[in-house]
């Protein structure tokens, strides 16, 4: 019996891993950080950086010329305790409180009014958006001129009252009326095209399905117009309280703060504090007040829009 014995087979080699091109791959992420660059390198210098040196200042006593001294929370202190500041607070709060209203509803009711497919929309709607885009210490200087005894608002009411009109800019009464009324005429143009926007994407078969059930005009608003246009309304309130809290230009033209402190806001004590009285530690810290404040409130609406807000998956 005789056994026969063959060599094993060689082993069958296994193909070289190959490793991926990198060349486009990195070409192309190159050119990606060449296109970023720019906006990238803004944002460091001009908001980055301003933000974390204002942080730090604000921990100072900081005059423009003079020592330099580290006082810790000492000024976040002196603001809290200090009752001018307090009023101003308040100021801003009562600004804040019946501007952001006043501006959604005249916008919201322009929009519902040129909604419909009326001839000259267009047109009502470059009107409506001039006084936005106008330069708003322009608009501020014409209203003071407006308001002035002896103005146009003035002689109308005594043309047709018999009676002149009230110190607007001068009297406590009247003086932030007058700049909230100036402030909506102003702003209300933006949030008439982001309303406007919405509603025509707002599908018609909705509301025509809504009125054969037996909807009247004000129940399809309500239970149709509403909930559908609830995220433009959502990104309108967002934008508008943020614009509201850092209210400056209105109250620095028209009344100066005045009279005494009855307008005076936070962003203009905080120009005050540091480029009147060149405190800039002072400042840094109103700033970073503001800054919390506009954090804290952005925050709570957006906890809250779920509840309200009807996105469409």
């Amino acid at each position: 019996m005789t056994l026969s014995t063959s060599a094993p087979a060689p082993p069958t080699p296994r193909p070289a891993a190959t490793e991926p091109a990198r060349g486009p791959h990195r070409r192309d992420g190159r050119a990606a950080l060449g296109f970023l660059a720019p906006s990238a390198s803004g944002f460091l210098l001009f908001t980055l950086i301003p933000l974390v040196g204002s942080l730090a200042i604000s921990f100072f006593a900081w005059p423009v010329i003079g020592r330099r001294e580290f006082v810790g929370l000492e000024n976040f202190g002196e603001l809290l305790s200090d009752p001018i500041f307090h009023r101003i607070m308040l100021n801003t709060l009562v600004f804040v409180v019946l501007y952001v209203p006043l501006n959604i509803v005249v916008s919201l009711g322009l929009a519902l009014w040129i909604s419909p497919r009326i001839r000259g929309r267009g047109i009502y709607r470059l009107l409506f958006f001039i006084p936005t885009v106008t330069p708003m210490i322009a608009n501020a200087l014409v209203w003071r001129l407006l308001y002035q005894p002896g103005g146009v608002i003035d002689r109308a009411f005594q043309d047709v009252l018999g009676m002149p009109a009230p110190n607007f800019l001068g009297d406590n009464r009247w003086a932030m009326a007058a700049v909230i009324l100036m402030s909506v005429w102003q702003g209300f143009g933006y949030n008439m095209l982001v309303f406007s926007a919405g509603l025509d994407a707002i599908p018609q078969s909705l509301q025509e399905a809504a009125s054969i059930d037996g909807a009247g005009p004000l129940r399809r608003f309500w239970h149709v117009t509403l909930p559908m246009l609830s995220p433009s309304m959502f990104f309108a309130m967002i934008m508008t309280l943020i614009t509201s809290f850092q209210v400056f230009v209105q109250p620095y033209v028209l009344t100066g703060g005045g009279p005494g402190v009855t307008t005076e806001t936070m962003v203009l004590n905080l120009y005050r504090q540091g480029f009147q009285q060149f405190d800039l530690g002072t400042a840094s810290t109103i700033g970073w007040f503001l800054f919390m404040i506009i954090m804290l409130v952005t925050a709570l609406q957006f906890l809250g829009q779920k509840r309200w807000v009807h996105y469409d998956d």
